[in-house]
């Protein structure tokens, strides 16, 4: 408990000190047409959640020892928080993030899954690019990214509770108490953002969470799926349809159906507090079925026939209110 809240603290401490009128380090996410808000807000709150998440972590380490898979985690984390937060200060190439995300998930599935077939370890890396890049796309309302953290983790945690893997339970409850430190300034109206070095970080983590559960043992794949499903679908669904749309998919845009409902009248408030109603249900769902794996299929089918029905209905209402603009 210790860990849970130097992990707090820190991050909670630091992110007032980034959001006030004279942080150490001033870097400003500025508006424009792509953006929902409307002034200069400081970008630089991922280094607080972060500086959360060693805090706890070396206090685990300290109270429990340490497991050489988390120093994988640990050290592959790193290297993209690094190149994100030199994105964040300077604007890298999109090749040049994608080059060491890449270089980085590889280092991540060959150091969690010594011997799995080449195929297996493909899929761990497409899939731990494509997490942590979409928890960048998801990262565009007050309040969103980081409750969603906050919720998420504390689901993947709460699985190793009821297994009895106490060292994956705190590991991830240290990322979900740093993130929702950082929410406490991070609540519409947002007083500052997570940056790419945030929200890049926090999307490599959840993957490197999910591999990690599954190697232990904590939980089948589809739990972290689930759990994150919100974030994975929006995300997901967006991109599919930007391709059709023969978009420039790495180009920032507006179009995720949680944008839309901000643009539509709903407000930052209102629509995050949905979303995190439906990360919790989803997740709650997921540790539902941790008990009854038979009803899996069943569950899974529910909630694609949900998700497809509420893309639909964001979809009416997205055309009915630009047609009346």
């Amino acid at each position: 408990m210790f860990a849970l809240g130097t992990s707090f603290l820190f991050a909670l401490l630091l992110t007032s000190w980034l959001a006030s009128r004279r942080p150490p380090l001033r870097v400003l996410d500025e508006p424009n047409e792509r953006s929902l808000h409307v002034r200069p807000v400081p970008r630089t709150g991922g280094l607080a959640v972060i500086a959360g998440i060693i805090g706890g972590w070396a206090t685990i380490w300290f109270g429990l020892g340490w497991n050489p898979a988390l120093s994988v985690v640990a050290l592959t984390t790193a290297i993209v928080a690094v190149v994100s937060f030199l994105d964040d200060l300077f604007g890298l190439s999109p090749v040049v993030r994608l080059i060491v995300q890449v270089a980085a998930a590889t280092g991540l599935a060959f150091g969690l899954l010594i011997g799995a077939h080449p195929l297996i370890m493909l899929g761990v890396v497409l899939a731990t690019v494509w997490m942590a890049n979409l928890y960048n796309f998801m990262d565009g309302m007050d309040g969103f990214a980081s409750g969603m953290a906050g919720i998420g983790f504390m689901f993947l945690g709460l699985a190793g509770w009821f297994s009895e893997h106490m060292m994956f339970t705190y590991v991830n409850w240290v990322i979900s108490v740093a993130a929702l430190g950082f929410l406490s300034f991070n609540v519409p109206p947002a007083q500052i953002f997570l940056g790419d070095v945030g929200s890049v970080t926090l999307g490599f983590l959840a993957a490197a969470m999910a591999i990690l559960g599954v190697q232990w043992d904590v939980f089948p794949l589809w739990f972290p799926i689930l759990v994150f499903l919100p974030f994975i679908a929006d995300a997901t669904v967006t991109l599919i349809k930007r391709i059709v749309k023969r978009e420039r998919v790495w180009r920032a845009h507006r179009e995720h159906y949680y944008q839309r409902l901000v643009r539509m009248g709903w407000g930052h408030g209102r629509t995050v507090s949905a979303e995190y109603l439906f990360m919790s249900m989803t997740g709650g769902s997921a540790m539902a079925l941790l008990d009854h794996p038979d009803w899996v299929p069943g569950a899974l089918m529910a909630w694609g026939i949900a998700l497809v029905l509420l893309s639909v209905w964001v979809d009416w209402r997205w055309r009915r209110f630009s047609a009346a603009e």
